[in-house]
Formats: C-alpha cells, sequence, structure tokens
C-alpha cells in the first residue's frame, strides 16, 4: 500500500493495465462461450481442435528435439483483492519451446501467502495475435504445489497441495530475445514477467 501512495501515476498504469487485460481475457472467454452455446452454423465455423492429432503431437518425442530455451523471471504480481495475508509473489522458471510452438516448462515461484511452491506444464504459443508481429497468446495446462495447510482452498481441485494448474497469457515479443506477459491467475490476479530467448 506504501508503494501505491509514494507512486499514484505507477498504480494508476497498473489499473490501466489490470482492466484492460481483464477486458481482453474477457472477450476472448466471452467469444469462446459464445461459440459452444451457438447453434450448429457457429460450431462449423470454429475450428476445434482434434484430440488425437493433439495427442499424438504432444507425446511425440522427435517433435520437441527442435526448438530454443526460455527463461522465465516473475519481479511483480497484481492482486484483484488484495489481503493482509498476501506476500510478494517472486517466479524464476525455465521453458523449452518447439518450432511448432508447443512449449513444457517448469516454474520455482513463492505463492501469495509465502509458500513456496512449483507449476509444471504443457503449452502453446500463438504469435500474430491481432494481426501483430509482436503480440503474443499463450496457455498452458498442468500440475501445481505448493498450497498447504490453511490455503488449501485456495485452489479448486486441491489434495495436500497438489491441484490442477491452467493459465492463459497475453504477451510482447521486444526483439528476438526479450519478451514481457501478463499471465492471468485465475481470478485472483495478473503476473508481470520477463522472458529471455536463447535462440
Amino acid at each position: 500500500m506504501q508503494l501505491i501512495q509514494r507512486w499514484p501515476a505507477r498504480a494508476l498504469l497498473l489499473s490501466v493495465a489490470a482492466a484492460a487485460f481483464r477486458a481482453a481475457a474477457g472477450a476472448v472467454l466471452a467469444t469462446g462461450l459464445w461459440a459452444m452455446s451457438a447453434p450448429a452454423a457457429a460450431a462449423d465455423a470454429v475450428d476445434w481442435p482434434d484430440l488425437p492429432a493433439t495427442w499424438a503431437r504432444v507425446t511425440d518425442g522427435e517433435a520437441w528435439h527442435a526448438g530454443h530455451w526460455r527463461a522465465l523471471a516473475s519481479p511483480y504480481t497484481l492482486h484483484w483483492r488484495p489481503s493482509p495475508e498476501h506476500r510478494h509473489v517472486v517466479a524464476l522458471g525455465m521453458e523449452w519451446q518447439a518450432v511448432d510452438h508447443w512449449l513444457a516448462g517448469g516454474s520455482l515461484f513463492r505463492n501469495s501467502f509465502g509458500q513456496p511452491s512449483a507449476y509444471v506444464y504443457l503449452g502453446h504459443r500463438t504469435d500474430g495475435v491481432l494481426q501483430s508481429p509482436r503480440l503474443f497468446f499463450q496457455w498452458s495446462a498442468g500440475l501445481l504445489y505448493g498450497y498447504r495447510g490453511k490455503y488449501e482452498s485456495k485452489v479448486p481441485l486441491n489434495l495436500h497441495g497438489f491441484a490442477p494448474g491452467a493459465v492463459v497469457s497475453l504477451g510482447w515479443q521486444y526483439d528476438r530475445q526479450l519478451s514481457l506477459t501478463a499471465h492471468a491467475l485465475g481470478d485472483a490476479g495478473v503476473m508481470v514477467q520477463l522472458g529471455y530467448d536463447w535462440r
């Protein structure tokens, strides 16, 4: 709170960025939900994933050989509903991105309640969102560990600290190596992450 009082312009900028991210994510979700509930004509217009083909791709070891490593660091997380229990969240991670934009990775972090935590995942990155070559959308799904004790209920389907996890993200690739990503953390908040690609 003192940080916000000291730098009101930064707080305003973060609030605007958070609102824009929530609006964009809401539009993406609304479009997806509309397509799922629309009649057959709309369903025909949606390019639904071929689940057997997706499974074959994810389990094809040869397809993972070509690609590059990406180092990740998160210096800041904005909570939509701040609490006195919240602690500063810090995250470090690595992910491998294959040439066809599938990715696999892991992150170690201190969660919002100060507990050591981890997330291992598979996902996919789509470049050129909204016809902007630098804007990308990314999703990941995997296994989350770390919300234990009285905080187990903070994550759905949590069993002794283990729970399924999923993250959707919007990012900006500044150049060949550097990127900035905003990860939606469910209804809890948004994590800002810096990335460095070795390629």
